[in-house]
């Protein structure tokens, strides 16, 4: 079956207009989602919305929208002031800047979305605009579901992807993790040097769609031998070993890569001077 387009606009550069189509990238459908029962028959629960001050059961009918704006304080929001400011729906994404696609850090990543041509006349112009972004990423804005979004789109194989990314004030700062105090300003250059042996043998060129999620293969064959009748025993707990002198477990761990691990081609490392695309989030005030 052919995999149905979420949006159809177009993509623009300058004078430059593609039309496109905009398809999912993931599929949510290979996660085990679970049910809440009542344990003593089995009953799947149902969860009711309830007014603890009237003590009734409330019909959707009778929801409106609140933002907080203090303790048991609410500014009520209806369906006519959110339609005021949703953004229009203009079916245009246009590239607003060319970043290399390193600044793109996966902490800013929201959702990735395939991107094609929406017909036969536009897959040339799509291919160049492919073609010419190279190791770039164009970064724009796309109204998406009443909401916008703003969007990096880089070369993927034969097509593009288009990211959704989280805006800065959406990314807390590291700063306010205190745990972070007990981590050295600067690493023994001897210890470092040993790690990097350490990770330089575990490169590989082994693709990553190769990994498959274990926990929910072993969720699905519990669920089928509970099916059965039978029951799985949960494997012992590996406990991990304490390490007692940092710098003779670096040493073993190198000497285990070495003997254990089969030597393999380098993968191409990246660059190490990479910057994030937006700017750095302030640390949140308390409300």
């Amino acid at each position: 079956m052919a995999t149905r387009p979420l949006w159809r606009g177009s993509l623009k550069l300058s004078l430059i207009s593609i039309s496109i189509r905009v398809f999912a990238a993931t599929d949510p459908a290979g996660e085990i989602a679970f049910r809440q029962l009542h344990a003593r028959c089995g009953t799947p629960i149902q969860l009711r919305k309830w007014c603890p001050h009237c003590h009734v059961e409330v019909d959707n009918a009778d929801i409106v929208k609140g933002y907080a704006v203090g303790k048991d304080r609410y500014v009520r929001i209806d369906p006519d002031d959110i339609a005021s400011v949703r953004p229009e729906s203009t079916h245009t994404i246009a590239i607003e800047q060319v970043v290399d696609a390193a600044r793109v850090q996966p902490l800013f990543i929201e959702r990735p979305y395939y991107v094609a041509p929406d017909n036969a006349a536009s897959g040339s112009a799509f291919a160049v605009l492919r073609d010419a972004l190279g190791d770039r990423a164009g970064v724009g804005k796309v109204a998406l579901h009443g909401r916008e979004y703003l969007v990096a789109i880089r070369p993927h194989e034969s097509g593009l992807v288009m990211y959704t990314l989280r805006h800065g004030d959406e990314i807390r700062a590291m700063d306010g993790i205190d745990e972070l105090k007990f981590a050295r300003a600067k690493a023994k250059a001897s210890e470092v040097k040993l790690a990097r042996q350490i990770l330089d043998g575990f490169e590989s060129d082994r693709p990553l769609t190769d990994y498959h999620d274990d926990y929910e293969d072993a969720l699905r064959k519990m669920i089928a031998a509970k099916q059965r009748g039978k029951t799985i025993a949960a494997p012992a707990a590996e406990r991990p070993a304490r390490v007692v002198n940092l710098m003779d477990a670096l040493r073993q761990s190198l000497d285990r890569v070495k003997t254990e691990r089969k030597p393999s081609r380098p993968a191409a490392r990246r660059g190490r001077g990479t910057r994030v695309l937006t700017h750095r989030a302030p640390a949140r005030r308390a409300s």
